[in-house]
């Protein structure tokens, strides 16, 4: 009697199943092993996430609160400090690293630097800061500018208006406003060719802005007016 061979779709399905067990019979521990370890790993993420990640998130943003109302308030000081209560934002910088509200205390700690003169612990604290919110990412980069020209590091300062300047197009007061910084700074480095292309772009993009409308004579005393 001759051989009944089976269909071809069976014999494949066979194959599969002895190279499956082949490779479990080979493998197994170490399959079980990263199994186990993803496992873990994962139970590691939702432990953190949920007892401490967002635990910490809750507790930093209600100690925001105080802080930004001394801030409000201009009380320099006890929105950097706190009081004998409340956290300032360098505490809940230090006590709750990583979460949203120590990112923003870093923006406003590195605001109040800069108004008490405090310009490297401003510039430290507003390079540690970023959103991607651009009109406040832009505020940033505004003061860094502010800090390094206070400190006559005029390049550094350039830069960041410039970048302050051209993040957020659609904003017609910060980003004339920055423009003309980089310009003004630039024109008083001598770098009048520099100055006038910022002068003009404000000219161009932002007529209607307050440096808009009296950039001309800015323009007309660098011989760059049309």
């Amino acid at each position: 009697m001759s051989e009944i061979k089976q269909p071809a779709h069976i014999e494949q399905e066979k194959n599969v199943i002895v190279e499956a067990q082949k490779f479990w019979g080979k493998y197994n521990k170490i399959v079980t092993y990263a199994l186990s370890g993803l496992v873990i790993l994962i139970a590691i993420f939702v432990g953190y996430k949920y007892f401490i990640k967002d635990p910490n998130e809750k507790k930093a943003a209600e100690a925001m609160y105080h802080a930004e109302d001394y801030y409000r308030m201009d009380s320099v000081k006890m929105a950097l400090n706190g009081d004998n209560i409340n956290a300032g934002f360098l505490k809940i910088i230090s006590k709750y690293g990583g979460t949203r509200a120590a990112n923003l205390a870093a923006f406003y700690a590195g605001s109040c630097y800069l108004k008490t003169g405090d310009f490297n612990n401003a510039i430290k604290y507003l390079k540690d800061f970023s959103t991607d919110a651009p009109q406040v990412q832009a505020r940033a980069y505004g003061m860094l500018g502010d800090a390094y020209s206070e400190l006559k590091k005029n390049e550094e300062a350039v830069e960041e208006y410039k970048k302050a300047g051209n993040l957020f197009e659609k904003d017609d007061i910060i980003s004339p406003e920055y423009l003309f910084r980089a310009g003004y700074l630039y024109e008083s480095m001598g770098k009048n060719q520099e100055a006038i292309e910022m002068y003009q772009e404000i000219k161009d993009k932002y007529p209607a802005s307050q440096r808009g409308t009296d950039i001309d004579k800015f323009l007309a005393r660098l011989g760059a007016t049309k």
